[in-house]
């Protein structure tokens, strides 16, 4: 019997992982030909989660724990987890209830279709409008820059075959764009829509960091457009100020005693062409960054237990 393999990421969500495992069992019991597990990685939960994980691990033991020894954060924590998943596809799933564990289902139909990946894509959502427009916004955005054909409104939310998963481990990424990173492999995919519905209970843990950090990433990863747009911006501005220079130094010498400069040029000129530098300074600094957390080359977590991995 096949292996499917079910994994969540969790930080203080108590209220939601209990139900949302139900739900997956529920799920699963309409395949009767597949064994399953349900890995849930903790993230130094400071709620109850992580004694309703110990709990639900004690009852079930389809259920697999790991606790991390701080939270690593929303990229690095599930990925460590699916690497440690034994199945023949793996699943990866939010644990608030904004991707629906029913899909679960469709994955599994299109994965014996012969698809290495299922992901979901996000037709409408019903999160803030103004939160809505701004992924739009940014899904369309980094899809132009995108040296290769990235899927839209795509979270990770989906199915992943052994195969994909044991490619994605000898890359060996440390801090990886999941959603970018299964398009730069060329497996065929199938793509299931649907409504993102609101978390169900508990609070958001994306802020405006965590969720720029996660721009940049898709940004830095998949494009070298902004640092080859910060070099011909700079070439255009060389030559413009170098016109400019001569522009003013053959009018000084045409009407030498009538013409003077001012300090209004002087300004503007200083505060643009400052501030255009500190933009792509910026630019190349996300670059910088990004090869540096490759170099550092430090493990995805840092676990402080398991429960139920045999």
């Amino acid at each position: 019997m096949k292996l499917i393999s079910i994994v969540s990421q969790c930080y203080n969500e108590e209220e939601n992982i209990r139900p949302l495992f139900e739900e997956v069992k529920q799920t699963m019991a309409a395949f009767p030909d597949y064994r399953w597990e349900y890995i849930f990685i903790d993230n130094n939960s400071e709620d109850k989660t992580p004694t309703v994980l110990r709990e639900m691990a004690q009852q079930d033991h389809n259920v697999k724990v790991i606790y991390n020894t701080r939270n690593f954060g929303q990229i690095r924590s599930p990925l460590h987890a699916m690497l440690q998943a034994r199945g023949d596809a793996v699943i990866s799933l939010v644990s608030d209830f904004q991707e629906p564990p029913a899909l679960i289902a469709d994955f599994i139909r299109k994965w014996e279709e012969g698809y290495k990946i299922v992901v979901g894509v996000k037709n409408k959502s019903e999160e803030p409008w103004l939160v809505h427009v701004i992924r739009k916004t940014y899904y369309r955005f980094i899809e132009r820059l995108a040296e290769i054909k990235l899927a839209k409104d795509v979270t990770g939310f989906g199915l992943y075959d052994r195969d994909v998963i044991e490619m994605v481990r000898k890359i060996d990424d440390p801090y990886p764009y999941l959603r970018g990173l299964i398009c730069d492999l060329g497996y065929e995919r199938a793509e299931i829509r649907y409504t993102q519905p609101k978390r169900r209970s508990g609070r958001t843990k994306n802020n405006f960091f965590t969720l720029y950090d996660y721009a940049m990433l898709g940004i830095t990863n998949h494009s070298k457009i902004p640092l080859r747009l910060a070099a011909m911006i700079g070439f255009l501005l060389s030559i413009l100020c170098l016109l400019v220079a001569v522009g003013y130094f053959v009018y000084k010498l045409l009407f030498w005693k009538m013409f003077s400069l001012g300090l209004a040029p002087v300004v503007i000129g200083l505060f643009f062409f400052a501030s255009v530098q500190l933009f792509f300074l910026g630019v190349i600094g996300e670059y910088i960054g990004s090869i540096y957390t490759h170099i550092k080359k430090r493990p995805l977590v840092v676990e402080k237990e398991r429960l139920n991995f045999d």
